[in-house]
């Protein structure tokens, strides 16, 4: 196998890019938004899209293996249509807006979420419908697939959405799982269109599939030990960092 040419410092961040797709995989999605930073600084940036989708579908298998029993395949269900639309989407535009631009956008969008789903805790009343309604599903769905497209960085937007439709922790990793697994697959073939996936970027893959699995295997016992309202807060929190890392780069 050719492996890129890189420093041990390079290989180092990989390593700890790997181990962050494994947490962020098995439900502190925040974390993923190290993944991206981390391989930022292996390769350029428009490249590193193209070397992690592996590494999240890496991580998907394991998360589903783990949590598939937990899954709720009425959102996964629900969520597929317009996302798939959202990649289509997202692989158009992706030629024809800097992601400088781009990933500000998503980050507003995201914190706004963020803040509407804070609202709902201390006013549920005025947002009760609004989860349950299908354009509520397909708005959320359209845009994780545009946001997985362009900067991998739909786990804050499928969180918030799992989250507002009241799912426990369990549940919520199971569904995202297999959500971002179909997903992510369908992806493939776009990214490796844009010239972003090759033999060597995929031997690199292959490579760091342990690191991978430390991640999955040690969110795995964090979560069990996390109280679901504490999960929540979580969750809320990584978005809004997300968000904020991709408002100010």
């Amino acid at each position: 196998m050719h492996f890129p040419a890189l420093s041990p410092g390079q290989w180092l961040l990989a390593i700890l890019a790997g181990v962050c797709v494994g947490l962020s995989k098995s439900g502190f999605t925040g974390i993923s938004m190290l993944t991206v930073l981390f391989m930022a600084r292996v390769f350029p940036a428009y490249e590193s899209t193209g070397v992690v989708l592996p590494l999240l579908i890496c991580g998907d298998v394991f998360a589903v293996a783990a949590y598939r029993r937990h899954a709720k395949w009425s959102h996964v269900l629900k969520m597929l249509p317009p996302a798939f639309m959202g990649i289509v989407a997202g692989y158009w535009l992706m030629p024809h807006i800097p992601r400088q631009v781009f990933g500000p956008v998503i980050g507003w969008i995201v914190l706004a979420m963020v803040a509407i789903q804070y609202a709902r805790q201390f006013r549920p009343a005025a947002f009760e419908a609004a989860p349950q309604s299908p354009w509520f599903a397909w708005m959320m769905g359209a845009w994780a697939g545009v946001t997985t497209m362009m900067a991998n960085a739909a786990g804050p937007v499928m969180s918030l959405y799992l989250l507002a439709v009241n799912l426990p922790k369990y549940e919520i990793v199971g569904t995202g799982a297999w959500f971002f697994l179909i997903v992510n697959i369908v992806k493939l073939p776009f990214s490796a269109r844009l010239g972003l996936i090759n033999a060597s970027s995929l031997s690199f893959n292959l490579a760091l599939a342990p690191a991978v699995f430390a991640g999955i295997a040690l969110g795995r016992v964090l979560i069990r030990h996390v109280p679901q309202k504490i999960f929540e807060q979580i969750l809320l929190l990584s978005a809004a960092a997300a968000s904020l890392r991709l408002v100010w780069g």
